[in-house]
């Protein structure tokens, strides 16, 4: 009997899939998720030179993305993004709101995701080289939007926003995108050793 419900049972496609449920597994996962991305706008460092600071949103927009699945991390930066514009205060330094130069990584979050979660749901997270360059994949769409969301708002020009924008974050970036593509391939190896484990 218990093999029979296992051959039933739907082939996970991305982590979240690991987590039983469905619309209330996707609801907590889709308001955690939000919520610890805002937790990590907090983790902010300020350097001269840049109205934009160094946080630990990438990081969590990565993994969310390439966990969650296409639909689920589109649906948690959403509700990050709106929920901040309406007057949460979760963005970095507990603001809200749109007005801010770097707004614009924040869009580039919710493209980001939605990108590593549809290329999680064709394989991209289950070995390192492939979460790599899905990883890296998601950090150009954070830059491109938030670099030309920075140069409108701030009136700057192309080297002046290559300088504010990208330069400053690029190391922290790539060690935040190692370490992601580093946990998923590991986080499906341990599920496959549980899994065996138990039937």
């Amino acid at each position: 009997m218990s093999q029979t419900v296992a051959l039933n049972r739907p082939r996970p496609i991305v982590l979240a899939d690991l987590v039983p449920g469905a619309l209330a597994r996707d609801i907590a996962l889709v308001a955690g998720g939000a919520g610890f991305v805002g937790l990590l706008a907090q983790v902010a460092v300020h350097i001269p030179g840049t109205p934009v600071p160094i946080t630990g949103q990438t990081l969590g927009v990565l993994l969310i993305g390439a966990a969650y699945g296409m639909r689920r991390a589109a649906a948690t930066i959403a509700l990050y993004a709106v929920a901040g514009v309406l007057g949460v205060p979760w963005f970095t330094g507990h603001g809200s709101g749109y007005a801010g130069a770097s707004f614009g990584y924040v869009v580039g979050f919710f493209l980001a995701a939605t990108l590593c979660g549809f290329l999680a749901e064709r394989g991209a997270d289950r070995s390192v080289p492939r979460s790599v360059a899905a990883m890296l994949a998601g950090e150009v769409l954070i830059y491109g939007a938030g670099l030309a969301w920075l140069a409108v708002a701030a009136d700057l020009t192309l080297s002046q926003t290559i300088s504010q924008g990208l330069t400053p974050f690029l190391l922290g970036d790539a060690v935040k995108a190692a370490l992601a593509a580093g946990l998923l391939p590991a986080a499906w190896a341990l599920a496959g050793r549980r899994s065996r484990r138990s039937a």
